[in-house]
């Protein structure tokens, strides 16, 4: 959704262990995350808190070509979380679409503005069509 700030990414994940929120703020314009927060309201471990250092890491990043790559050097490994990166692998493009659809005022504009900006990056918008 779009904020004040940007775009406002959030994700939520819930098992017999977590109960994980995720904010992400993107700037609409660059792509760049402004703000990264998470919060656990039930983890396994205390240890699970410490994950704010390698959330701030990500302030600065742009989503865009080298992401994967770059969620996997800050989340990877024994100072990271699967759970949170395998979280942003899902939600982070998703500023993409979100960014296609600023300033969008009628469905019809938005169909036309979101397949000329996707044509070609998935499924639902063919490059050969």
């Amino acid at each position: 959704s779009r904020c004040p700030e940007g775009i406002a990414l959030t994700a939520t994940m819930k098992d017999i262990f977590h109960d994980i929120f995720l904010e992400i703020i993107v700037d609409d314009a660059t792509l760049r995350i402004l703000s990264a927060r998470v919060n656990f309201f039930k983890h396994p471990t205390d240890f699970c808190l410490q994950i704010d250092k390698a959330m701030s890491l990500l302030i600065g990043t742009v989503i865009g070509k080298g992401l994967n790559k770059r969620l996997n050097e800050i989340f990877g490994g024994s100072e990271g979380c699967g759970n949170i990166r395998t979280m942003l692998m899902g939600l982070l493009p998703l500023a993409l679409n979100a960014k296609a659809a600023i300033g969008i005022k009628d469905q019809k504009e938005m169909l036309e503005k979101i397949s000329k900006e996707l044509t070609g990056t998935c499924i639902g918008y063919p490059a050969n069509y």
